[in-house]
């Protein structure tokens, strides 16, 4: 999420590391979880080559893995690694852990899904849901901004988690619950990204999902985290998904979250460390099975959209942004991995401090990919471009390339 994030923590994790407090975010221990003995479970054909990924990309140093693939032949769902390095406690796929910025394609769907209600419309200005006084104190916040231009990412607002002043904050405070009304300060008399002209640029940034989560509230006149609950988590039975710090997290089951602070090959649990959880953007803690029932609600059953909306969704910018197209609350991702016109997916990345996920759907191999990581990739680290190998190398499997 930040270009000054490897910069700062750098900078100043020596200062941070003797004052911090991991209370809100609870050891995990052992859990019963009999997944990956289940036979249903590891059908998919492709079973094996998986395995052999997880296993591999633990020993070359992530912390702690769990993946789920779902696919014709079946089921593949296991894990590797440790949830809890210091406590020795195995990463299993009933561990739940941050899944960062995949909460952005879920607000995104709940949105979508009060526009098929009547309650907005992805065409609103901004102007008819967020105070003037608001809109006028950001980069851009005069033009003819609507709620899909936060949804697709073209509004070139400041991204409040590139801000230098922000990152400070949370080193001197990491388990800080922070509001809406906190994070805008840092967006404030920033200049935009670039001018706005409707869907003509593309540049992803935080500031959008946490407008959005206003914009939410505004439409609905209740807080945007009962809506993100009901069109959502609720509605299909997510029964071990959090939206942090609105929902309490468990007392025990969350995979504790990893990062080389000094690039020494030395990996620190930073777990607490906040950054901005709870408000459009980030927060939502889940496992590979309750994404799964997502991405498959989403994209396969085709149960939880209407297909004007899931369209709406799957209308992607032609520019390409990180080897990605970005839509609206979706990306068309792995477009380089293959043949473009096949090997790609439809999900989205999920990337914090301490936690990395991936879920996606990939239409022309009817599969569903969802992967948890406890090991953060926002920031460059030794450990980071072996994540994406391994990230490139389930694609691979999958589309048999």
């Amino acid at each position: 999420m930040s270009k000054v994030l490897t910069v700062i923590i750098l900078a100043l994790a020596g200062f941070l590391m003797t004052g911090c407090s991991s209370d809100e975010i609870k050891k995990p221990v052992a859990l019963d979880c009999p997944v990956e003995e289940n036979p249903l479970f590891q059908s998919n054909t492709k079973s094996i080559a998986y395995r052999t990924i997880l296993d591999d990309f633990v020993r070359r140093g992530l912390p702690g893995i769990s993946l789920l693939v779902k696919d014709s032949t079946g089921f593949f769902i296991g894990s590797a690694g440790m949830a809890d390095i210091s406590g020795n406690i195995p990463m299993q796929p009933c561990h739940i852990a941050k899944i960062a910025s995949i909460t952005k394609m879920m607000l995104g769907t709940a949105v979508l899904r009060l526009q098929e209600k009547g309650i907005l419309s992805l065409n609103d200005p901004l102007s008819k849901f967020l105070p003037e006084n608001t809109l006028k104190k950001i980069g851009n916040g005069d033009a003819p901004i609507t709620i899909r231009n936060l949804m697709n990412h073209t509004t070139g607002f400041y991204d409040v988690i590139d801000d230098q002043g922000f990152y400070l904050q949370i080193l001197n405070d990491p388990a800080r619950k922070w509001t809406a009304a906190e994070l805008l300060e840092y967006v404030y008399n920033k200049e935009a990204m670039f001018s706005f002209r409707p869907a003509d640029t593309v540049g992803y940034s935080n500031t959008n999902y946490l407008l959005l989560s206003m914009v939410v509230e505004s439409a609905t006149g209740v807080p945007h985290e009962v809506v993100l609950r009901d069109e959502v988590i609720d509605r299909l039975q997510m029964n071990d998904t959090r939206y942090y710090w609105h929902d309490p997290l468990p007392e025990t089951g969350i995979a504790q979250g990893y990062y080389d602070l000094y690039n020494n090959g030395r990996i620190e649990n930073i777990s607490h460390w906040n950054t901005g959880s709870g408000n459009g953007f980030t927060g939502v803690y889940s496992t590979v099975w309750d994404m799964y029932l997502f991405a498959d609600a989403l994209f396969e059953s085709k149960t939880l959209l209407s297909r004007p909306s899931l369209d709406e969704m799957l209308t992607f910018h032609p520019d390409v942004e990180a080897r990605k197209q970005i839509g609206v609350a979706c990306f068309k991702d792995f477009i380089d991995t293959g043949n473009p016109e096949r090997d790609y997916a439809w999900g989205h990345r999920g990337r914090e401090l301490g936690y990395s996920a991936d879920l996606y759907y990939f239409p022309e191999y009817q599969t569903t990919m969802a992967l948890i990581v406890n090991y953060g990739t926002d920031g460059n680290s030794p450990l980071r471009p072996v994540f994406l190998e391994m990230r490139d190398k389930i694609a691979r499997t999958i589309t048999g390339n």
